[in-house]
């Protein structure tokens, strides 16, 4: 049996070499980037690397760790962070020309803690522009693949970040959750992804897309490596004005591996048409493996969950509409050349520096806001958006968590969906309902289809991250999902 590489391990085995002093921070940083010099060529996860950069903070855990100083839970662990999250000194382009040369003057909180947590800055990964798509065709840059077919296409919008776990360009990531934008790639990618609740997790510094659905979650290789990362970047952020007072939780000590009596609730609505039979299968047996492990099954409704994705794409554009609007030229950012006038110059910038996908939902948004069309559209989305809401309450007063299949499909081919807009969007068909009720939700790999992998979401009660974790990881122990990897060798 040939041993383990450094790069094929998870971040909570690197931390703890490194604590050990079993291994350097340096020798590990060197791993993943001779790592990423055999496999970016063909998976294009990144945008941007910052090789000189990351070299110098895993020399400075180094020189800490011979020192005797104490080094964070991360100490060490390559990270790859979405390309819409500010880094200090290091440009974020929202994977946009509007941004391609921004470079902001600070660190969004996450980075900021996951810095002081010892993690290196790999890298930014490949988005869809503005993290508005579902498969990296958005991006102004290029298309990045999925590294068990690169014939097909990772996920979006985090489709860079989920890309990179999966080939072990890096330990873990950051991506940004709006409508399934962690969890479906994480499907995709074979990988776990945590979409945390509301406020838990601070929104300061991340390139808004919409307000009230933005929230940033780790995409992993398993489901302790969730819990671990989370425990890093949870807690109240001052700066963020929509984050939740109250003490982060140590959500390790929920992974426990004893799911007897959890009650979990299986929503009709999200089986039968629309779904590959492959994928219903796999989750079927999914949910059959939990009633293995004690926990009691029973079929339950959210009965407004077919209303929940026309509303996310009335809701999500209105918002991107008034977000998107700095993006004028004038601040920062593309300004187009040799315009004549100011509103020509407006016109202009936007027409050029924006790509197809997000002019669509600017559009869309603009026009749900207008006079004479906001209470027909924008009012009644939000109306929607309170039953959806209540139809979970309800839910959870009888169910611990909720499970359900992550996306209907496995990844689909590269330009497959790119001239169908509403196919594209039915993508997130089954995970955009928690972030319209704000609710945790979380993605592993529960087999295969065709060489592909599936994703099985748990969703949770408000702040119910512990149970979720605590599911996932019998399930994932039982079924050895996080051992899934795609064979990606390239000469």
């Amino acid at each position: 049996m040939a041993p383990v590489e450094l790069w094929e391990l998870t971040a909570a085995e690197i931390a703890a070499r490194v604590h050990r002093r079993e291994v350097s921070a340096e020798e590990v940083w060197r791993a993943f980037e001779e790592r990423i010099v055999r496999v970016e060529p063909v998976v294009h996860a990144y945008i941007t690397l910052d090789s000189v950069s990351g070299l110098m903070q895993a020399r400075e855990i180094d020189r800490r760790i011979a020192a005797g100083e104490e080094v964070g839970p991360l100490a060490g662990v390559p990270v790859a962070v979405k390309d819409n999250i500010c880094t200090a000194d290091l440009r974020t382009t929202c994977a946009s020309k509007m941004l391609a040369d921004f470079v902001p003057p600070y660190d969004a909180t996450v980075v900021a803690r996951l810095k002081a947590a010892g993690a290196v800055i790999i890298g930014k990964a490949n988005l869809d522009e503005f993290a508005m798509g579902s498969s990296v065709e958005n991006s102004h840059f290029f298309q990045t693949y999925n590294p068990w077919d690169l014939t097909r296409v990772p996920g979006g919008s985090s489709g860079g970040s989920a890309a990179a776990v999966a080939a072990g360009e890096a330990a873990f990531a950051l991506g940004s959750d709006t409508g399934g934008s962690v969890r479906q790639p994480a499907a995709f990618c074979g990988i776990v992804g945590l979409k945390p609740t509301y406020g838990l997790v601070s929104r300061y510094g991340l390139v808004a897309f919409a307000s009230s659905l933005d929230q940033v979650g780790p995409m992993t290789r398993d489901v302790r490596d969730a819990a671990l990362t989370l425990e890093t970047l949870a807690g109240y952020d001052p700066l963020d004005s929509t984050s939740a007072p109250g003490a982060p939780r140590r959500y390790t000590a929920a992974l426990t591996g004893d799911i007897h009596g959890l009650r979990v609730g299986v929503p009709k609505e999200y089986f039968g048409s629309g779904s590959e039979p492959g994928v219903e299968r796999a989750v079927r047996g999914a949910i059959d493996r939990l009633a293995e492990l004690g926990a009691t099954i029973e079929e339950c409704s959210l009965p407004h969950t077919e209303y929940g994705l026309p509303a996310y794409y009335i809701i999500a554009p209105a918002e991107a509409s008034a977000n998107l609007a700095r993006y004028d030229g004038v601040r920062y950012g593309y300004r187009a050349e040799d315009a004549r006038t100011l509103a020509e110059m407006y016109c202009r910038t936007r027409a050029e520096g924006f790509g197809s996908e997000v002019k669509r939902r600017i559009m869309i948004g603009t026009y749900a806001l207008s006079a004479g069309y906001y209470d027909a559209y924008y009012l009644k989305a939000q109306k929607v958006r309170t039953l959806v809401r209540r139809d979970f309450d309800a839910a959870f007063a009888r169910f611990d968590v909720l499970v359900t299949p992550t996306s209907p499909t496995v990844a689909f081919k590269v330009g497959e969906r790119a001239a169908n807009p509403l196919a594209m969007y039915l993508s997130d068909v089954f995970a955009v309902s928690a972030n319209l009720a704000g609710l945790p939700a979380l993605s592993v790999p529960c087999g295969l289809v065709d060489g592909l992998p599936v994703g099985l979401q748990f969703i949770g009660p408000a702040f119910g991250e512990e149970v979720i974790l605590r599911a996932a990881h019998a399930y994932e122990q039982a079924s050895g999902g996080a051992q899934l990897r795609p064979s990606l060798e390239v000469r």
